[in-house]
């Protein structure tokens, strides 16, 4: 596309000033405010009031003066639902950049790789802000704050993903735009929240609010830690797997979900064999509701290698198992990246299924093992093991009664290293994400200890560190053993989210539990707030989460 033709498509686009932020890190700046004044509109103080609720007011507040979506004396739902059509007015001129990008870039492996999972991850942020503007009139607000946050997710992660290849006019000028596609998409989310949070008074509305600032949501719809609940141990299966293909089994793991239906309302069950399956499997974001039930970890396995180091190939692409399809399920298995511990970013299992439940599987690795992308995930008796970084993403997942073990990290393991057990990608404070650890085990492999108690002092064990700006974690009644070193949680490079971040703690035991030692900017979870990181309050996990017996 003619640098021309890109000035005049960024011009016709709606409602969008052009940021001049620049880059740095993971941290962005804020967007350069625009010289004019919002036109004059009958609506102007209802929207000056919403607008209040955001980060980014000045684009909030001239986008919406200029909303052919806004009637005359609109509804706080119709205030947010506008702000949603501002932010998907825009994605659709994104994609239409990122395409330019791709046609671009014949010949190119790296920039070719990133434009389409780009496109690909901005379609899945246009049908999520969909889906939440369709929930928010039927009181889904909790569905529709995970839902947009999902759209923020995924714009954010196309623009991370060009950083890496930005290296042509036409790239920076898209990163430029995406910069302020996700100001907009933030601004819808904060809405929300206020809304959540307080109601149609808008007058008591203002911008989002994180722990660190002594805000805690509420803890409304249950507040029982324990909760009984996983996958179903009635299901029957509808296909089977086996590695010979004997009586009408189908061979390989992704065949089994290639005759899944397509958006699927019910359960569709894939038993799969003892036996180690060596492929790459991708559950599509229309195969809905898709269920693996293996013979246990270590008996039904599905093993992969790919990893960074290899050319063209990125993180995202590097899991064993990438899922996208809502409702998936999974019990009884092993999924592993057997990439070596030299072999850097190498997944094992990658979710970006809301209302996903995982019980009773393995997933092994080294750096970056289970990634839990986004929206809603649960975890339950799950054994999860690496060394760096090795639970991340921007999803609000929650783990219970899950053994996290720390493995050697490289060639030379006795010469000692950090490790981070997690690394939370939350980019804005509106983002309703996390990660909760319930009554989990925080260990090493036996190996790993061997190496730990030979030399204790050269072998350092973080709960985590922050991969963006608003990471949040928390560790409840869980037992730490003595390779958590006394800090407890790494920075990620210098001070950088270290006032933004947080990192709470409440009622764990075992040696590396003592708070004494812990770094000034991670917290205690205060007794009264503990339950706003309930199954029920956290991911609404009453509502989905099926129970076992069913």
């Amino acid at each position: 596309m003619s640098t021309l033709l890109l000035l005049s498509l960024i011009t016709l686009t709606l409602f969008f000033s052009l940021s001049a932020s620049s880059h740095h890190h993971h941290r962005r700046n804020s967007p350069v405010s625009p010289e004019s004044s919002p036109v004059s509109n009958p609506n102007s103080t209802q929207i000056q009031l919403a607008c209040q609720s955001t980060r980014f007011p000045q684009p909030c507040q001239t986008s919406l003066s200029q909303s052919s979506t806004l009637p005359p004396d609109p509804t706080t739902l119709q205030i947010i639902q506008s702000a949603i059509s501002v932010s998907s007015q825009n994605l659709k001129t994104g994609q239409s950049m990122v395409k330019s990008i791709l046609d671009a870039s014949q010949g190119n492996v790296n920039r070719t790789n990133a434009a389409k999972t780009c496109l690909e991850i901005l379609s899945y942020s246009d049908y999520r802000m969909d889906t939440a503007n369709d929930g928010l009139p039927r009181g889904k607000v909790k569905d529709a704050r995970a839902w947009m946050s999902a759209a923020l997710c995924y714009q954010y992660d196309c623009w991370s993903a060009l950083k890496y290849v930005n290296n042509t006019e036409l790239v920076k000028q898209t990163m430029s735009f995406l910069d302020g596609l996700t100001h907009h998409t933030s601004n819808a989310l904060s809405m929300m929240v206020a809304f959540d949070n307080h109601g149609d008074d808008m007058t008591s509305w203002g911008p989002p609010k994180t722990e660190r600032d002594g805000f805690y949501e509420s803890a409304s719809g249950g507040t029982e830690q324990g909760f009984v609940g996983g996958v179903p141990s009635s299901l029957k299966p509808d296909v089977t797997v086996c590695k010979d293909g004997s009586g009408g089994c189908y061979k390989t793991v992704q065949e089994a979900v290639n005759a899944a239906p397509d958006n699927a309302t019910r359960r569709f069950v894939i038993y799969i064999k003892e036996g180690v399956y060596e492929e790459t499997v991708r559950i599509p974001f229309t195969k809905r509701n898709v269920v693996f039930l293996g013979d246990g970890m270590g008996k039904t396995i599905i093993t992969g290698s790919a990893n960074v180091g290899q050319p063209g190939m990125t993180t995202y692409n590097s899991a064993t198992v990438g899922v996208l399809g809502d409702g998936f399920m999974a019990r009884d298995l092993t999924i592993q990246n057997t990439a070596g511990p030299d072999a850097h970013q190498a997944v094992a299992f990658r979710s970006d299924s809301d209302l996903s439940v995982i019980e009773n599987c393995e997933f092994l690795g080294n750096q970056d093992t289970l990634y839990v992308h986004s929206l809603r995930q649960y975890y339950k008796k799950c054994r999860i093991q690496g060394n760096v970084d090795f639970i991340f993403g921007n999803s609000a997942s929650l783990f219970q009664d899950c053994e996290i073990l720390v493995a050697p990290r490289q060639l030379k393991p006795e010469k000692g290293e950090n490790n981070a057990i997690t690394a939370h990608g939350r980019t804005d404070p509106a983002q309703s994400t996390g990660l909760v650890f319930q009554n989990c085990l925080i260990n090493g492999t036996d190996e790993y200890m061997k190496y730990y108690y030979s030399k204790p002092k050269v072998h350092r064990n973080f709960l985590g560190r922050p991969w963006k700006e608003y990471s949040r974690t928390v560790f409840i009644d869980c037992g730490l053993e003595a390779l958590i070193t006394p800090d407890g949680w790494m920075p990620w490079d210098g001070e950088f989210a270290l006032k933004t971040l947080f990192y709470g703690e409440f009622g764990n035991f075992g040696p590396g539990s003592n708070l004494t030692s812990r770094v000034p900017w991670s917290s205690q979870i205060p007794a009264q707030h503990v339950n706003s990181y309930s199954i029920q309050n956290f991911i609404q996990g009453d509502q989905w989460i099926p129970p076992t017996s069913s």
